[in-house]
C-alpha cells in the first residue's frame, strides 16, 4: 500500500516553500522523525521529518521547485501488515481501511505518524504509477468472496508506446523538461531545442544544460553546434551566462523586501546621528576578554555594551520601546532586542527575548546563540517575531552610519557604525580616542523629536562610560 505525504503547513501561516535539498533518496527505508526533506519558507530554513517508517517509492519534487501547501512531494512504498501488495483487483473496502488507518494517526502497519505531520489518504483520483495495468471491473459480489474462475483481465496497455513517442513529441515540439530545469535553462540563456536530451523518457535533464553549458559542445545538437560557433564568430563575445548572474527572488530575501517596503512606505521615519567617544568601553570589552569574567565559552563584543546601553536606554525612554497598533500607541513594557544580521539566505532579524531583565552574562549568550542560529539559516519563526526594538551593526561592514529602515512593528532601529581612533577634544586637548557613530531611525507618528534625542543621548552615555550600565 504506497501513499503520499504532502508539503504541511509548517505554522508560520505561509502558502509555498522552496524544495532545498532531500535528506533521502528512492529505496532507502526510514524510521519515523528521520528527516526526510529541507524547505526553505520565507522565514527560516525548516527540515521535515517523516510521519512514519517505510522504504521511499518516489521523490514528486525536485530540488530548487516552489511549491504550495499541501503538494504531494514523497511517496512511501510497501505492502499490508501481512505482506502482501495491494493489486489491481483489491476492493474498495480494503483501500478505505488503509486510509482510515492513515487519517486516524497511525501508518498501514499499525505504527503512529507525527500529529500534524500525518501522510494524507491516498486518493482515488491519484494518478497510477508509470507501467501500471488497468484494474479489472469490480466484482458485484462481497469483497471477500473470490470467483472459482475468474474471467482473464484485459491486458493492460503497455507503456512502452507512450515511452517510445516521448522523444519523438519532444523533436516535433516543445522540448520536454521539467519546470526546475526549464528555468535553469532560462537562467543559463540556454534554448532547450537546441540540447541533446539524455533523460529516459526524452527529457532534458540537468546534466544536459551543465553539459551545454560547459563550452564542449557535449550536450549540443549537431546543429546547434554549427550555429552557435557561427553566431560566436560573428558576435565576438561570450554568452549571456557569463556576463550575468541571475538570482532567484525568493524565500527570506523576498519576505524581507516586502517588509521594508511596506515599513518605509507607512512609516514616517526621522533619523539622528550622534558620534561618541567609546575609549572605556573599549577598555571594559578589552578587560572582560582577558579575565574571562562572563564565562569561558562567552564571545564578548563592542555590540554586547550597545545592547546593553539600549537597554538601560529605553528603561529610561519607555516610550521609543513602542509600536501604532490601529488607533493606538502601544507601550510594551518588556523589550525583545532584535539583531539584524546579515545570512547566506539574506537579511533576518531575530530577537533576544526578555532582554530588557537580563544581566550581561545572559545577554551575552543571547547574542551569541541568536547570531549563530541565524547564519545557519535555521532560526524558527518565533525568534523573529514580537521584535520592540532592533540594533544593526554597520560598523562590522567598515561603515561609519547609516539610516536604517524601521523593523515592522517596532518604532525604532539604531545602527552602530564602525569603531575608529579619531583627534577628539578631551578637557582642553586634542588626543585620539575610539570614536563610533550612532544613528536611530524612528516612527515619527509615534515618537517625537524629543524623544527620539534624548534615547539616543542615553545610549551614546552608556557607552561613553559603561559603569552607568551596572547599576
Amino acid at each position: 500500500m504506497s501513499f503520499e505525504f504532502s508539503l504541511p503547513d509548517v505554522g508560520e501561516g505561509l502558502t509555498e516553500a522552496d524544495l532545498v535539498s532531500w535528506k533521502v533518496a528512492v529505496g532507502d527505508t526510514v524510521t519515523v522523525n528521520q528527516i526526510l526533506v529541507e524547505i526553505e519558507t520565507a522565514k527560516s530554513l525548516v527540515e521535515l521529518p517523516s510521519p512514519q517508517a517505510g522504504p521511499i517509492e518516489a521523490l514528486l519534487v525536485e530540488e530548487g521547485q516552489t511549491i504550495e501547501v499541501g503538494t504531494p512531494i514523497i511517496r512511501f512504498g510497501g505492502g499490508d501488515s501481512t505482506g502482501s501488495s495491494t493489486t489491481a483487483g483489491a476492493s474498495t473496502p480494503a483501500t478505505g481501511d488503509a486510509q482510515t488507518s492513515v487519517e486516524s494517526g497511525h501508518d498501514a502497519e499499525g505504527g503512529a505518524t507525527l500529529v500534524g505531520y500525518g501522510a494524507k489518504a491516498v486518493s482515488s483520483k491519484r494518478r497510477p504509477r508509470k507501467g501500471a495495468g488497468v484494474p479489472a471491473p469490480a466484482s458485484p459480489t462481497s469483497a471477500s468472496a473470490v470467483p472459482e474462475a475468474p474471467a482473464p483481465a484485459a491486458p493492460a496497455p503497455s507503456a512502452a508506446p507512450a515511452e517510445a513517442a516521448a522523444p519523438a513529441a519532444a523533436s516535433a515540439g516543445k522540448p520536454l523538461a521539467k519546470p526546475p530545469v526549464r528555468k535553469l535553462a532560462k537562467d543559463l540563456g540556454i534554448d532547450l531545442a537546441t540540447v541533446a536530451a539524455t533523460g529516459s523518457r526524452g527529457e532534458v535533464t540537468r546534466d544536459d544544460l551543465k553539459a551545454a553549458a560547459s563550452g564542449s559542445g557535449a550536450g549540443l545538437t549537431a546543429a546547434a553546434v554549427s550555429s552557435a560557433g557561427a553566431a560566436a564568430a560573428s558576435a565576438g563575445v561570450g554568452s549571456t551566462g557569463e556576463l550575468e548572474e541571475r538570482i532567484p527572488f525568493k524565500g527570506v530575501a523576498k519576505m524581507m523586501a516586502k517588509a521594508m517596503v511596506e515599513s518605509a512606505f507607512t512609516m514616517p521615519h526621522v533619523t539622528e546621528f550622534l558620534d561618541v567617544d567609546v575609549t572605556e568601553t573599549m577598555a571594559f570589552v578589552r578587560k572582560l576578554k582577558s579575565t574571562k569574567f562572563l564565562g569561558e565559552d562567552i564571545k564578548v563584543s563592542p555590540l554586547l555594551l550597545v545592547a546593553k546601553a539600549v537597554a538601560w536606554a529605553v528603561n529610561r525612554n519607555p516610550r521609543i520601546n513602542s509600536c501604532l497598533e490601529g488607533e493606538e500607541i502601544v507601550i510594551k513594557k518588556y523589550l525583545n532586542l532584535g539583531i539584524a544580521a546579515a545570512t547566506p539566505r539574506g537579511l533576518m532579524v531575530p530577537n533576544i527575548k526578555g532582554a530588557h531583565a537580563m544581566g550581561l552574562t545572559d545577554l551575552a549568550q543571547g547574542i551569541q546563540d541568536l547570531t549563530a542560529l541565524a547564519r545557519s539559516g535555521k532560526t524558527p519563526p518565533a525568534d523573529q517575531s514580537g521584535g520592540t526594538i532592533t540594533i544593526t551593526n554597520v560598523g562590522v561592514f567598515g561603515v561609519d552610519a547609516g539610516t536604517p529602515i524601521i523593523n515592522p512593528g517596532e518604532a525604532a532601529i539604531l545602527a552602530f557604525g564602525q569603531i575608529r581612533k579619531k583627534p577628539w577634544v578631551v578637557g582642553d586637548e586634542i588626543v585620539p580616542r575610539d570614536i563610533t557613530t550612532l544613528s536611530v531611525s524612528a516612527d515619527h507618528r509615534v515618537v517625537d523629536g524629543e524623544i527620539i534625542s534624548k534615547f539616543l543621548a542615553d545610549v551614546g552615555r552608556g557607552l561613553e562610560d559603561p559603569t552607568l550600565l551596572l547599576a
